[in-house]
């Protein structure tokens, strides 16, 4: 094929990919999931993109203009790559984004909007239960380092918001299903209160999904993703995402994708995209599931607690229903009765649920933890002697519950 027909054919090529994406975005959310980022190969004429394992990209015959720190444009695979922009077509598809940033990790998304939006001297609103990463970046780490202010506030009360607003709060960031707690806060009022502060809202939804929630859609300006949870679904890829406007989405790519080297790999990227297919089907039998296993627990004797969005009892349940239309998400969290000899016992003696860390496989998770984490003052009152996170699978549900209530009987519970 001689350079004419060659670049022909990729401007057709370009076309055809524009068209079929304008086309998908117009479909509902499990086509999104399916077609997103996904085209015909040109090469091979594949109907799924191929894995690209390259770390570099052929430049123009005259590379003089090119900018070596800018992002966009496959010339090395830290600035981007063929893998990255694809999962990130698909992203900004299911987030209702105008665009979205894919990094090697969930907390490398949180930390890249953190150094993107917030300087020395600024100040952050933070949810006072976060994941733990997140909560240290805030807490700790940008203080300490950068001078960065910050308050952590419940944010379940919008005026608890509201006040700790200062002239130079740059940032509100929540956590919503927060991790561990489950708390809701409610997303449209608090995007209110930081556009209103001439702030920017940042909206954790990993517990959630984009099929149970779009915080974009209520309101705020970014959404975070752990794409290793429940977008990737099946325990084998890291990565994270932030998805919102075309003019944030390139300054996080400009100043931290490409300056901190955070980039995605391009086999995560294709695990990643590989397992999103999936997302509808695996989200509605997490959401069944854990529901169940939830109202289960809640008749107990032996539970204390149980905090899971979809259960009446839980506080702000009204705003998860607004809010979660799709579902309430496979996380829950629950108290036993017993001490902690006895409530690691109880994890031992689980024969379908296995105990270890992280969520949105498609194997249920627990992890038991005990009193003393750093956090626990920060915790409602009813974590503070130990609780367990559990993380609903794709089994049968019978078979949870069967699992639990035989574990709870060798535990004596």
């Amino acid at each position: 094929m001689d350079d004419k027909t060659a670049r022909k054919r990729q401007r057709q090529s370009e076309v055809r990919t524009i068209a079929h994406a304008a086309f998908i975005a117009t479909q509902g959310f499990a086509t999104r999931s399916v077609h997103g980022g996904n085209e015909v190969d040109d090469e091979t004429y594949a109907i799924r993109r191929p894995i690209t394992m390259a770390n570099s990209y052929e430049l123009p015959y005259d590379p003089t203009g090119i900018n070596w720190s800018a992002a966009g444009g496959m010339v090395y695979t830290r600035n981007s790559g063929a893998n990255q922009i694809w999962l990130e077509q698909k992203l900004a598809l299911l987030e209702s984004a105008e665009a979205s940033v894919v990094l090697a990790s969930g907390v490398a998304a949180i930390a890249g909007v953190l150094f993107t939006f917030v300087a020395s001297g600024e100040h952050i609103v933070a949810s006072d239960n976060s994941y733990i990463a997140a909560y240290r970046l805030i807490e700790e780490l940008f203080p300490q380092k950068y001078g960065i202010e910050r308050t952590l506030v419940d944010s379940r009360d919008v005026q608890a918001v509201r006040q700790a607003i200062r002239p130079n709060t740059r940032l509100i960031h929540i956590e919503t299903p927060a991790n561990p707690t489950l708390k809701v806060s409610d997303i449209a009022a608090i995007a209110k209160i930081a556009h209103d502060a001439k702030a920017l809202l940042s909206v954790d939804s990993t517990f959630a999904s984009p099929y149970n929630q779009r915080p974009l859609e209520l309101g705020a300006d970014l959404c975070i993703q752990s794409l290793t949870k429940y977008i990737n679904g099946h325990g084998d890829a890291l990565g994270g995402a932030v998805s919102g406007s075309c003019e944030h989405i390139g300054r996080i790519k400009t100043e931290a994708m490409v300056n901190l080297g955070g980039s995605i790999s391009p086999f995560n990227a294709w695990l990643i995209q590989r397992g999103s297919v999936t997302l509808p089907l695996r989200m509605r039998q997490h959401n069944a599931s854990a529901l169940a296993v939830a109202q289960w627990l809640e008749g107990r004797s032996s539970v204390n607690f149980v905090a899971y969005p979809g259960l009446a009892s839980l506080a702000n349940h009204n705003v998860a229903l607004r809010q979660m239309p799709g579902g309430f998400g496979g996380m829950l969290a629950f108290g036993l009765a017993a001490d902690t000899d006895t409530c690691n016992y109880f994890v031992s003696q689980l024969r379908v649920i296995t105990s270890a860390v992280s969520l949105g496989h498609d194997e249920s998770l627990i992890a038991y933890l005990g009193p003393g984490d750093e956090r626990q003052y920060l915790y409602p009152s009813e974590f503070n002697d130990g609780f367990f996170r559990l993380s609903i699978g794709l089994e049968d549900t019978e078979d949870l519950i069967a699992d639990l209530d035989q574990a709870m009987a060798r535990a004596g519970l």
